[in-house]
């Protein structure tokens, strides 16, 4: 047995500090990197250097500010560092950001990025898939969910089957699906001139339900009745409006609705939540453990929907899962990333015992081809750990470089 498969092998077995022993001290951060490719969103896209001449990369969830607090506020707690103490850096990052808002937003997604690349480059060094470094593996595939836009003509019948029909046939072999309820109010009503509708209020009428319920009917139909498909309503509504929609789309079973009321009031949602017979998916605007433990600790959804290079990193979403799990709600993940966030975030997937089911939000045509990867990244609906360290994939220089946001300069 080689070095390489011994390690591999020990490291589903052994803790991490104890793989890391012989390692550590001996190799410093040298550098850390971020560039913006310009993909379904913005990708901030991380790299860490070491004087070994090995590197890791990562991505931080889209938005603006989060290069710049990667660069200019972040990267001087990490260089110089060793690169295995990924807790103990990830820690520091956040207490040394308390002006930065290091308790949630563009400040915990930042650190999350760079948490993420010190995970690859964990396994790199150390030779092993990244997965196994958070205490190993309950799965080697992690199941995907399709994210559909709403179609163009939401009151068309026709509309919805298509679209159906369409992401069946690609080329994925998707086995569950995500669809805009919460698109069809204002595609209907564009300008908000009907009875009822306002830019701003959080209501639904008696037509918006009616509107909803046909096409959610129609998806089920066209699926058939045994294909999971979820009902997104983007933190939208009034809690009296999130429980009409949810008793609304009840009759067709979906597999969850997700962010029925906004984030920001734990006892809202778990008031929806205690209402319906519809599971209530919510967490991907929450960040850290602090944020999810109110949530968590009184039932308020029943699955927690967690943004991986978002809310913490790998080993923050494992921490979160752990609570969900010790109070028997499942965990499952929000994505709009690149490849790189989207496979980094099945390797967190991978170590926690209850994740049901991961999101591919969006979909370009090179999206996969922005790295180097063996085989397709996602097949019949799922995506396979690699037996390769760290994340087993390389950026795609050829790729990455046509797509580079404007004023980009490739890892400048």
């Amino acid at each position: 047995m080689n070095r390489r498969s011994f390690l591999t092998s020990l490291a589903g077995a052994a803790p991490f500090s104890a793989l890391a022993a012989p390692h550590r001290g001996k190799i410093k951060i040298t550098a850390v990197k971020c560039m913006i490719v310009r993909g379904t969103w913005d990708w901030n896209l991380v790299k860490i250097e070491t004087d070994a001449g090995i590197s890791g990369i990562g991505e931080a969830y889209w938005g603006p500010g989060v290069k710049d607090l990667i660069l200019n506020q972040l990267a001087q707690h990490v260089i110089g560092e060793d690169p295995l103490n990924v807790d103990k850096l990830y820690t520091k990052m956040l207490m040394r950001s308390a002006g930065a808002g290091a308790q949630s937003g563009v400040t915990v997604t930042a650190a999350s990025g760079i948490e993420i690349a010190l995970w690859d480059l964990a396994g790199r060094i150390l030779e092993t898939p990244s997965c196994n470094l958070l205490g190993g593996r309950f799965r080697d595939r992690v199941r995907f969910y399709r994210t559909l836009q709403t179609p163009p003509n939401v009151e068309d019948m026709g509309s919805w089957r298509a679209q159906m029909q369409a992401a069946k046939a690609e080329k994925f072999g998707w086995t569950a699906f995500k669809v805009q309820g919460d698109g069809i109010p204002p595609s209907a009503d564009p300008e908000y001139k009907e009875p009822g509708h306002d830019l701003y209020t959080r209501g639904l009428t008696l037509k918006d339900l009616n509107r909803i319920g046909r096409a959610m009917q129609t998806v089920r139909e066209t699926l058939g009745p045994d294909v999971d498909f979820g009902v997104e309503a983007h933190w939208r509504y009034d809690v009296r409006d999130a429980i009409k929609m949810a008793q609304v789309i009840a009759p067709v079973n979906p597999m969850w609705l997700e962010d029925p009321v906004p984030p920001g009031n734990a006892d809202a949602m778990a008031r929806v939540t205690h209402s319906v017979d519809v599971p209530i998916c919510t967490g991907e605007n929450l960040y850290t453990r602090s944020e999810f433990r109110r949530l968590i600790d009184i039932q308020g959804c029943d699955i927690v929907h967690l943004d991986i290079p978002k809310s913490g990193g790998l080993l923050e979403s494992k921490r979160i899962h752990d609570l969900a799990e010790n109070s028997f709600i499942a965990t499952a993940a929000h994505n709009p990333a690149s490849p790189i966030g989207t496979i980094a975030s099945c390797h967190a997937a991978a170590s926690m015992r209850d994740f049901r089911i991961h999101e591919l939000a969006k979909y370009i045509d090179w999206w996969q081809d922005l790295v180097l990867h063996e085989g397709p990244i996602i097949k019949d609906g799922y995506l396979t750990i690699q037996d390769k360290p760290g994340f087993g994939i390389e950026l795609n220089p050829e790729v990455a470089k046509k797509h580079l946001a404007p004023g980009e300069v490739w890892w400048g």
